[in-house]
Order: C-alpha cells, then structure tokens, then sequence
C-alpha cells in the first residue's frame, strides 16, 4: 500500500512539473512557409485541358 502510494506521488510530480507552465509562444512569422512558385513548362507542350478536371478529382 505505501509502495503503491509512493509511485503515484511520483507520478504526480512528473505531471505537475510537465504541465506547470505553458508551452513558449509561437510567433506568427514562424508559422508561414515561403516556397517560389514553379514556372509553366509551356516547352513540352505539358498543357492539359482537363486540369481542373483532375485537381477537383471529378466532382
């Protein structure tokens, strides 16, 4: 029984000093990601009519 006790005495000091604070703040520069955009490879002749058609999946 105090066995049983002590383990979750412990336990509650884990939770308490993991969930004691809040987590730092994420700033919102850092939650945006810049790509550059792909050029239209109109030199193999990759034109598809139907690309709506596939980017929609038909709907």
């Amino acid at each position: 029984m105090e066995d049983e006790r002590r383990s979750a005495d412990a336990a509650q000091r884990r939770r308490s000093l993991r969930f004691s604070k809040l987590p730092e703040p994420v700033r919102l520069k850092d939650t945006v990601e810049e790509r550059p955009t792909v050029a239209h490879d109109s030199v193999s002749g990759a034109y598809n009519p139907d690309w709506w058609l596939i980017r929609v999946g038909g709907l």
